[in-house]
């Protein structure tokens, strides 16, 4: 019985994806590999003949479609999806365009959610598979200049909760990762845009964070080979977390949010209990 897995992951081309990839296959794991262009580099790179690379951008439905057929035809099964596209926008919440934030949603919120439609089917014919959503520290609790990138991880938190619960009755598992800051190109402008609005009175907060991004750039703390080590145990697990926040930045983020929400609750207590119907008990 083959014990190895298939792995499909968006965003394969560098970063969070491209590490994701290379662990799977050193572990003997078949891969297919998305990438929205440079099909024939990827495979040079990795070189292998468990990869499969295709082409596919997450925007575009029937690409989506196509890419899975051609992936489920060609290794014939898909175990582990790793929905990794995405990028960043850097900006205070008012500074962004609508056009800025709809471009960030089509990839990171659209672009996972026809991915999960084209590949779910194949799960829950198969009654087995594991989704793992990338999310990020932004999709545990938001920063000022990350506001509305957050937003798009928020929706990925959510998705995959409701997800966990309504497959597992059916043999499959779903995780959020929420990476923090790791050593990957995110931040030099290959997966970060940054508004074109720039507007003084957020000088101290989302300026600052701004200046920020780009003195940590190739500084950041995590390590991507790590993570995708730890994705590839995740992968592994008979029973899969449905969070898994990486990093110890990402995790006193987490627990600093958590005291303060707490913190929050008891101060105002008595506000908090007291909005329901008095026949209530």
């Amino acid at each position: 019985m083959d014990t190895n897995k298939t792995w499909f992951i968006t965003g394969a081309a560098r970063g969070f994806g491209f590490e994701i990839a290379k662990a799977a296959l050193a572990k003997g794991d078949k891969v297919i590999a998305a990438v929205r262009k440079g099909k024939e580099h990827l495979a040079a790179q990795l070189d292998s003949n468990n990869l499969f690379v295709v082409e596919m951008d997450v925007t575009d439905e029937a690409g989506v479609n196509a890419a899975v057929k051609e992936a489920l035809a060609h290794f014939g099964k898909i175990d582990v999806l790793v929905n990794n596209a995405g990028f960043g926008l850097l900006s205070a919440v008012e500074e962004g365009s609508d056009s800025e934030i709809r471009k960030m949603y089509e990839t990171n919120v659209f672009g996972l959610l026809k991915v999960l439609r084209a590949v779910l089917p194949h799960f829950r014919a198969q009654h087995s598979g594991h989704v793992i959503n990338i999310s990020s520290v932004g999709g545990l609790t938001g920063s000022a200049g990350w506001g509305l990138y957050s937003s798009t991880k928020f929706a990925v938190e959510g998705i995959t909760e409701a997800l966990a619960k309504e497959l597992a009755p059916l043999g499959i598992y779903a995780t959020a990762v929420e990476p923090g800051y790791f050593r990957t190109n995110f931040l030099d402008g290959s997966s970060l845009t940054t508004a074109k609005q720039v507007i003084e009175d957020y000088a101290e907060t989302s300026g600052k964070m701004r200046s920020f991004a780009g003195e940590v750039s190739y500084k950041q703390p995590g390590d991507p080979a790590k993570l995708a080590k730890a994705i590839v145990t995740v992968a592994d697990a008979e029973e899969p977390p449905v969070h898994l926040p990486l990093g110890n930045d990402t995790l006193k983020a987490y627990r600093t949010k958590t005291a303060s929400f707490e913190l929050d609750i008891q101060e105002w207590l008595d506000v908090v209990t007291s909005t329901d119907h008095d026949d209530v008990h």
